[in-house]
């Protein structure tokens, strides 16, 4: 089975060809198909921001390392006992690539995050074919084509990022980070009846796309002085809701001095596993009481971002698509930032181009 994978380890990155990771095509074997288990046959697989790091090592370096999370396809196979979702072969679905297994204590005690048995299912998806089992797959509304429906993944993420601020209606916004977490989390936050929806991002073509996808205002952190804006922005108060997805260790200090009293920041984001951010207790937690948390995996979201999906913008996502066999290319194309996000086509399969 033709599989997306890092075929050696280093920094995608690195000017230096000898030293650079490599991304390739390798045969894999194929998965087996247990009884409640859905073999799909992989329409699309999007590249994650966190693919990079798979070749920087950050999972381990026993290479060739299968990729891809973010998938669509129609199912092609199920097990005899896959029949309690209602699946059926040529349903067209997306899906979560992790299987929670509900028995152990994390799962019993609602922490489906810190599933013990979180790795069992976790296959490679940017390839010819997938095989999950049924409990992670979900059915793509009609109105939602196969391109769109491999960034329920993603959305999921924007859902968790939500739930994990606890926002109120009118509460002040701001995202770090325009790339595909923070653009959905950007429209995800509008929905939730955010104002001074900001976005903080250096690229001048991702602040005009924030721009039409529902932020009120949008921050250039290299050419102005993001603290004075948030000042000018909010009144002098500063935001109620801090969300980093850029997750450049460059930037994530700094959010939390435009963080409101009270704030709740989030670092929704994958960071260098060496860094280690500087924190005075004293300023940000004892008198500005704010509240810091982060995001691993999307328990509990999927339904949800199911629901959304249909609701998002999302062409401006789904604009450069290359074939399987253009996987490398593709992930030069993702490490360049020339499109917010890069789509890799695993198998022609035919699909009115609107529903």
């Amino acid at each position: 089975m033709r599989t997306v994978a890092v075929t050696k380890i280093g920094s995608l990155r690195d000017p230096d060809e000898q030293t650079r990771g490599r991304i390739g095509v390798v045969d894999f074997p194929d998965q087996p198909l247990g009884p409640e288990d859905v073999r799909i046959r992989v329409a699309y697989a999007a590249i994650c921001g966190s693919d990079p790091h798979l070749a920087e090592g950050f999972f381990g370096t026993d290479v060739p390392i299968g990729l891809g999370h973010e998938i669509s396809g129609v199912i092609e196979a199920l097990g005899d006992a896959a029949h309690r979702n209602g699946l059926k072969v040529g349903d067209r679905v997306a899906g979560n690539f992790l299987r929670f297994c509900g028995t152990c204590r994390p799962c019993q005690e609602g922490k489906q995050q810190f599933c013990e048995n979180i790795q069992d299912y976790n296959r490679p998806g940017m390839a010819e074919t997938v095989t999950w089992h049924e409990s992670q797959v979900y059915r793509l509304p009609d109105e939602v084509t196969l391109l769109k429906g491999c960034l329920l993944e993603p959305t999921s993420v924007a859902v968790r990022i939500a739930d994990k601020t606890g926002i109120k209606v009118g509460d002040r916004v701001v995202i770090c980070g325009g790339g595909p977490i923070g653009h959905l989390a950007l429209q995800v936050m509008k929905r939730y009846g955010a104002t001074s929806l900001t976005m903080i991002e250096p690229i001048a073509e991702r602040r005009e796309m924030a721009l039409r996808h529902g932020a009120e205002f949008v921050v250039d952190p290299i050419a102005e002085n993001q603290y004075e804006r948030a000042d000018q922005i909010t009144g002098g108060r500063g935001y109620d809701v801090v969300i980093d997805a850029s997750g450049s260790s460059r930037a994530v200090k700094g959010l939390l001095d435009i963080a409101a009293k009270g704030a709740t920041v989030v670092y929704g984001a994958m960071y260098p596993a060496d860094f280690e951010m500087p924190l005075n207790l004293s300023d940000y937690l004892y008198l500005k009481e704010l509240t810091i948390t982060g995001v691993f995996v999307s328990p509990y979201a999927f339904p949800r971002a199911l629901q959304i999906l249909p609701h998002l913008e999302l062409g401006e996502m789904t604009e450069a698509v290359f074939p399987l066999e253009q996987a490398t290319e593709a992930f030069a194309v993702h490490v360049s930032g020339a499109y917010p996000k890069v789509i890799i086509r695993c198998n022609d399969i035919d699909e009115e181009d609107e529903r």
